[in-house]
Protein backbone atom coordinates (compact mmCIF):
# COMPACT_ATOMS: atom_id res chain seq x y z
CA UNK A 1 0.00 0.00 0.00
CA UNK A 2 1.29 3.46 -0.84
CA UNK A 3 1.86 6.17 1.74
CA UNK A 4 -1.10 8.13 0.39
CA UNK A 5 -3.35 5.08 0.61
CA UNK A 6 -2.21 4.50 4.20
CA UNK A 7 -2.94 8.04 5.33
CA UNK A 8 -6.31 8.42 3.69
CA UNK A 9 -8.36 6.13 6.00
CA UNK A 10 -6.88 7.72 9.11
CA UNK A 11 -7.71 11.20 7.81
CA UNK A 12 -11.29 10.22 7.08
CA UNK A 13 -11.75 8.74 10.50
CA UNK A 14 -10.46 11.66 12.52
CA UNK A 15 -11.86 14.47 10.31
CA UNK A 16 -15.25 14.71 12.11
CA UNK A 17 -13.50 14.86 15.47
CA UNK A 18 -11.21 17.64 14.22
CA UNK A 19 -14.15 19.62 12.92
CA UNK A 20 -16.10 19.33 16.16
CA UNK A 21 -12.99 20.21 18.13
CA UNK A 22 -12.30 23.37 16.12
CA UNK A 23 -15.93 24.48 16.19
CA UNK A 24 -16.19 24.21 19.94
CA UNK A 25 -12.90 25.91 20.81
CA UNK A 26 -12.89 29.55 22.01
CA UNK A 27 -10.32 30.39 19.32
CA UNK A 28 -12.75 29.52 16.56
CA UNK A 29 -15.54 31.56 18.15
CA UNK A 30 -13.17 34.53 18.41
CA UNK A 31 -12.42 34.33 14.68
CA UNK A 32 -16.11 34.28 13.84
CA UNK A 33 -16.84 37.27 16.06
CA UNK A 34 -14.11 39.40 14.45
CA UNK A 35 -15.75 41.23 11.53
CA UNK A 36 -12.38 42.31 10.10
CA UNK A 37 -11.47 38.72 9.23
CA UNK A 38 -12.86 36.89 6.24
CA UNK A 39 -12.46 33.13 6.62
CA UNK A 40 -12.45 30.71 3.75
CA UNK A 41 -13.89 27.19 4.27
CA UNK A 42 -11.82 25.31 6.85
CA UNK A 43 -8.71 23.82 5.33
CA UNK A 44 -7.66 21.33 8.00
CA UNK A 45 -4.43 19.43 7.77
CA UNK A 46 -3.04 16.75 10.04
CA UNK A 47 0.21 18.59 10.62
CA UNK A 48 -0.89 22.21 11.12
CA UNK A 49 -4.57 21.96 12.17
CA UNK A 50 -5.04 25.64 11.27
CA UNK A 51 -7.84 27.68 9.74
CA UNK A 52 -6.40 29.91 7.03
CA UNK A 53 -8.05 33.35 7.09
CA UNK A 54 -7.61 36.34 4.82
CA UNK A 55 -7.71 39.74 6.44
CA UNK A 56 -9.57 42.42 4.48
CA UNK A 57 -7.63 45.45 3.33
CA UNK A 58 -8.05 48.17 5.91
CA UNK A 59 -9.74 51.36 4.82
CA UNK A 60 -7.47 54.36 5.38
CA UNK A 61 -7.95 58.05 4.51
CA UNK A 62 -5.55 57.59 1.58
CA UNK A 63 -6.92 54.32 0.21
CA UNK A 64 -8.78 54.11 -3.07
CA UNK A 65 -12.56 53.89 -3.09
CA UNK A 66 -12.44 51.84 -6.30
CA UNK A 67 -13.03 48.11 -6.00
CA UNK A 68 -12.11 45.29 -8.35
CA UNK A 69 -15.76 44.76 -9.27
CA UNK A 70 -15.96 48.40 -10.42
CA UNK A 71 -13.83 47.63 -13.49
CA UNK A 72 -15.90 48.10 -16.68
CA UNK A 73 -13.45 46.16 -18.88
CA UNK A 74 -12.04 42.69 -18.50
CA UNK A 75 -8.40 42.83 -17.42
CA UNK A 76 -7.16 41.24 -20.64
CA UNK A 77 -9.09 43.60 -22.92
CA UNK A 78 -8.12 46.99 -21.46
CA UNK A 79 -5.51 48.06 -24.02
CA UNK A 80 -7.27 46.61 -27.05
CA UNK A 81 -10.53 48.36 -26.12
CA UNK A 82 -8.77 51.66 -25.50
CA UNK A 83 -6.86 51.39 -28.80
CA UNK A 84 -10.18 50.78 -30.55
CA UNK A 85 -11.52 54.07 -29.19
CA UNK A 86 -8.29 55.96 -29.87
CA UNK A 87 -7.88 54.98 -33.51
CA UNK A 88 -11.51 54.82 -34.60
CA UNK A 89 -12.90 57.89 -32.82
CA UNK A 90 -10.45 60.15 -31.03
CA UNK A 91 -7.76 60.65 -33.68
CA UNK A 92 -10.08 60.82 -36.73
CA UNK A 93 -12.56 63.24 -35.14
CA UNK A 94 -10.35 65.40 -32.92
CA UNK A 95 -7.47 65.88 -35.36
CA UNK A 96 -9.14 65.50 -38.74
CA UNK A 97 -12.64 66.80 -38.06
CA UNK A 98 -12.03 70.45 -38.93
CA UNK A 99 -10.21 69.44 -42.13
CA UNK A 100 -13.28 67.50 -43.21
CA UNK A 101 -15.45 70.56 -42.48
CA UNK A 102 -13.13 72.68 -44.66
CA UNK A 103 -13.52 70.25 -47.55
CA UNK A 104 -17.30 70.09 -47.15
CA UNK A 105 -17.70 73.87 -47.02
CA UNK A 106 -15.23 74.48 -49.85
CA UNK A 107 -13.05 76.78 -47.74
CA UNK A 108 -9.48 75.94 -48.61
CA UNK A 109 -8.05 78.49 -46.18
CA UNK A 110 -8.65 78.75 -42.45
CA UNK A 111 -12.28 78.43 -41.43
CA UNK A 112 -14.18 81.43 -40.17
CA UNK A 113 -13.87 81.66 -36.35
CA UNK A 114 -17.59 81.19 -35.79
CA UNK A 115 -17.66 78.19 -38.14
CA UNK A 116 -14.70 76.73 -36.26
CA UNK A 117 -16.43 77.14 -32.91
CA UNK A 118 -19.69 75.54 -34.05
CA UNK A 119 -17.82 72.75 -35.86
CA UNK A 120 -15.68 72.08 -32.79
CA UNK A 121 -18.76 71.76 -30.58
CA UNK A 122 -20.48 69.48 -33.11
CA UNK A 123 -17.42 67.23 -33.42
CA UNK A 124 -17.05 66.94 -29.65
CA UNK A 125 -20.73 66.04 -29.21
CA UNK A 126 -20.43 63.45 -31.97
CA UNK A 127 -17.32 61.91 -30.43
CA UNK A 128 -18.88 61.83 -26.97
CA UNK A 129 -22.01 59.99 -28.12
CA UNK A 130 -20.06 57.60 -30.34
CA UNK A 131 -17.64 56.91 -27.47
CA UNK A 132 -20.50 56.05 -25.12
CA UNK A 133 -21.86 53.54 -27.62
CA UNK A 134 -18.42 52.02 -28.28
CA UNK A 135 -17.37 51.85 -24.65
CA UNK A 136 -20.68 50.43 -23.53
CA UNK A 137 -20.49 47.72 -26.19
CA UNK A 138 -16.98 46.71 -25.03
CA UNK A 139 -17.79 46.79 -21.31
CA UNK A 140 -18.88 43.84 -19.21
CA UNK A 141 -22.50 42.87 -19.96
CA UNK A 142 -23.70 43.63 -16.44
CA UNK A 143 -21.82 46.93 -16.12
CA UNK A 144 -23.78 50.17 -15.77
CA UNK A 145 -22.43 53.65 -16.48
CA UNK A 146 -24.14 54.86 -13.29
CA UNK A 147 -21.39 53.03 -11.36
CA UNK A 148 -19.15 56.00 -12.12
CA UNK A 149 -21.29 58.19 -9.89
CA UNK A 150 -21.72 56.08 -6.79
CA UNK A 151 -22.14 57.87 -3.48
CA UNK A 152 -20.12 57.07 -0.36
CA UNK A 153 -18.98 58.85 2.78
CA UNK A 154 -16.21 60.73 0.96
CA UNK A 155 -17.14 64.26 -0.09
CA UNK A 156 -16.67 64.66 -3.86
CA UNK A 157 -17.38 68.41 -3.62
CA UNK A 158 -14.50 68.89 -1.14
CA UNK A 159 -12.26 66.78 -3.36
CA UNK A 160 -13.14 68.97 -6.35
CA UNK A 161 -12.31 72.15 -4.47
CA UNK A 162 -8.99 70.82 -3.20
CA UNK A 163 -8.04 69.39 -6.59
CA UNK A 164 -8.78 72.60 -8.48
CA UNK A 165 -6.98 74.69 -5.85
CA UNK A 166 -3.92 72.45 -6.16
CA UNK A 167 -3.90 72.80 -9.96
CA UNK A 168 -4.15 76.61 -9.74
CA UNK A 169 -1.31 76.67 -7.18
CA UNK A 170 0.87 74.48 -9.40
CA UNK A 171 0.20 76.71 -12.43
CA UNK A 172 1.15 79.84 -10.50
CA UNK A 173 4.30 78.34 -9.02
CA UNK A 174 5.56 76.80 -12.27
CA UNK A 175 4.82 79.99 -14.22
CA UNK A 176 6.64 82.11 -11.65
CA UNK A 177 9.60 79.73 -11.56
CA UNK A 178 9.85 79.55 -15.35
CA UNK A 179 9.65 83.33 -15.64
CA UNK A 180 12.38 83.88 -13.04
CA UNK A 181 14.78 81.21 -14.26
CA UNK A 182 14.23 81.04 -18.00
CA UNK A 183 12.47 84.30 -18.90
CA UNK A 184 9.60 82.10 -20.05
CA UNK A 185 6.72 83.56 -22.05
CA UNK A 186 3.30 81.96 -21.62
CA UNK A 187 2.16 79.77 -24.50
CA UNK A 188 -0.67 81.55 -26.27
CA UNK A 189 -3.31 80.16 -28.59
CA UNK A 190 -4.06 82.89 -31.15
CA UNK A 191 -6.67 80.79 -32.97
CA UNK A 192 -8.65 80.17 -29.78
CA UNK A 193 -8.37 83.83 -28.82
CA UNK A 194 -9.69 84.87 -32.23
CA UNK A 195 -12.66 82.53 -31.82
CA UNK A 196 -13.47 83.91 -28.36
CA UNK A 197 -13.29 87.50 -29.59
CA UNK A 198 -15.36 86.91 -32.71
CA UNK A 199 -19.01 86.73 -31.55
CA UNK A 200 -21.33 85.60 -28.79
CA UNK A 201 -22.12 82.42 -30.72
CA UNK A 202 -18.42 81.60 -30.89
CA UNK A 203 -17.97 82.18 -27.18
CA UNK A 204 -20.98 80.08 -26.20
CA UNK A 205 -19.87 77.27 -28.50
CA UNK A 206 -16.35 77.33 -27.03
CA UNK A 207 -17.60 77.29 -23.46
CA UNK A 208 -19.97 74.42 -24.20
CA UNK A 209 -17.27 72.41 -25.97
CA UNK A 210 -14.39 73.03 -23.55
CA UNK A 211 -16.25 73.22 -20.23
CA UNK A 212 -19.07 70.69 -20.67
CA UNK A 213 -18.63 68.17 -23.49
CA UNK A 214 -14.85 67.70 -23.37
CA UNK A 215 -14.66 67.12 -19.58
CA UNK A 216 -17.50 64.61 -19.77
CA UNK A 217 -15.89 62.77 -22.68
CA UNK A 218 -12.34 62.65 -21.34
CA UNK A 219 -13.30 61.78 -17.76
CA UNK A 220 -15.54 58.91 -18.85
CA UNK A 221 -12.80 57.52 -21.12
CA UNK A 222 -9.57 58.15 -19.19
CA UNK A 223 -10.77 57.98 -15.60
CA UNK A 224 -14.04 56.06 -15.78
CA UNK A 225 -13.00 53.26 -18.14
CA UNK A 226 -9.20 53.28 -18.39
CA UNK A 227 -8.18 54.16 -14.82
CA UNK A 228 -10.87 52.02 -13.18
CA UNK A 229 -9.92 49.01 -15.29
CA UNK A 230 -6.19 49.48 -14.64
CA UNK A 231 -6.73 49.79 -10.88
CA UNK A 232 -8.10 46.24 -10.85
CA UNK A 233 -4.81 44.87 -12.18
CA UNK A 234 -2.26 47.06 -10.32
CA UNK A 235 -1.95 49.41 -7.36
CA UNK A 236 -4.17 52.45 -7.73
CA UNK A 237 -1.16 54.80 -7.58
CA UNK A 238 0.43 53.03 -10.55
CA UNK A 239 -2.90 53.08 -12.36
CA UNK A 240 -3.15 56.86 -11.88
CA UNK A 241 0.35 57.41 -13.28
CA UNK A 242 -0.22 55.09 -16.24
CA UNK A 243 -3.59 56.59 -17.19
CA UNK A 244 -2.18 60.12 -16.80
CA UNK A 245 0.67 59.34 -19.19
CA UNK A 246 -1.83 58.03 -21.74
CA UNK A 247 -4.09 61.05 -21.15
CA UNK A 248 -1.23 63.46 -21.77
CA UNK A 249 0.19 61.60 -24.77
CA UNK A 250 -3.22 61.36 -26.48
CA UNK A 251 -3.32 65.18 -26.78
CA UNK A 252 -0.22 65.03 -29.05
CA UNK A 253 1.14 68.24 -27.54
CA UNK A 254 4.81 68.02 -26.62
CA UNK A 255 4.97 71.52 -25.11
CA UNK A 256 2.06 70.76 -22.75
CA UNK A 257 2.94 67.15 -21.94
CA UNK A 258 4.16 67.70 -18.37
CA UNK A 259 1.32 70.07 -17.52
CA UNK A 260 -1.28 67.63 -18.84
CA UNK A 261 0.36 64.77 -16.96
CA UNK A 262 0.17 66.65 -13.65
CA UNK A 263 -3.45 67.55 -14.32
CA UNK A 264 -4.21 63.91 -15.15
CA UNK A 265 -2.65 62.80 -11.85
CA UNK A 266 -4.78 65.27 -9.88
CA UNK A 267 -7.93 64.17 -11.70
CA UNK A 268 -7.06 60.50 -11.20
CA UNK A 269 -6.33 60.88 -7.48
CA UNK A 270 -9.58 62.77 -6.97
CA UNK A 271 -11.59 60.06 -8.70
CA UNK A 272 -9.83 57.21 -6.88
CA UNK A 273 -10.36 58.85 -3.49
CA UNK A 274 -14.07 59.58 -3.97
CA UNK A 275 -15.06 56.78 -6.35
CA UNK A 276 -17.31 59.39 -7.95
CA UNK A 277 -16.60 60.80 -11.40
CA UNK A 278 -18.32 64.07 -10.49
CA UNK A 279 -15.19 65.27 -8.71
CA UNK A 280 -12.85 64.90 -11.69
CA UNK A 281 -15.46 66.28 -14.12
CA UNK A 282 -15.86 69.44 -12.01
CA UNK A 283 -12.08 69.94 -11.70
CA UNK A 284 -11.63 69.42 -15.43
CA UNK A 285 -14.43 71.87 -16.27
CA UNK A 286 -13.10 74.55 -13.92
CA UNK A 287 -9.57 74.19 -15.29
CA UNK A 288 -10.75 74.55 -18.90
CA UNK A 289 -12.87 77.54 -17.91
CA UNK A 290 -9.83 79.15 -16.31
CA UNK A 291 -7.85 78.51 -19.50
CA UNK A 292 -10.55 80.22 -21.60
CA UNK A 293 -10.61 83.22 -19.27
CA UNK A 294 -6.84 83.63 -19.40
CA UNK A 295 -6.87 83.30 -23.19
CA UNK A 296 -9.71 85.80 -23.55
CA UNK A 297 -8.29 88.53 -21.32
CA UNK A 298 -4.56 88.07 -21.92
Amino acid sequence: MSVTGWLQPAYVKIYPQLVSLVVTTPFYRQINSNSSLKCSPPQLQLRSKRCYCKRKEQDTPFSSALQEEDSPWESGDVWSNFALYLFTLHIPLSFCGLSVVSLLTGQQQLLHPQTQAISLLTIQVLEFNAALVLLKSTAKPQYKLSNFFKNNDRNWFLSSALGFGFIVLMICLTSLLADRLFDFKPISNPILKEILLNSDISRVSCVAAYCIVTPLLEEVVYRGFLLTSLSSTMKWQNAVVTSSLIFSASHFSGENFVQLFIIGCVLGCSYCWTGNLKSSIVIHSLYNALTLLITYFY
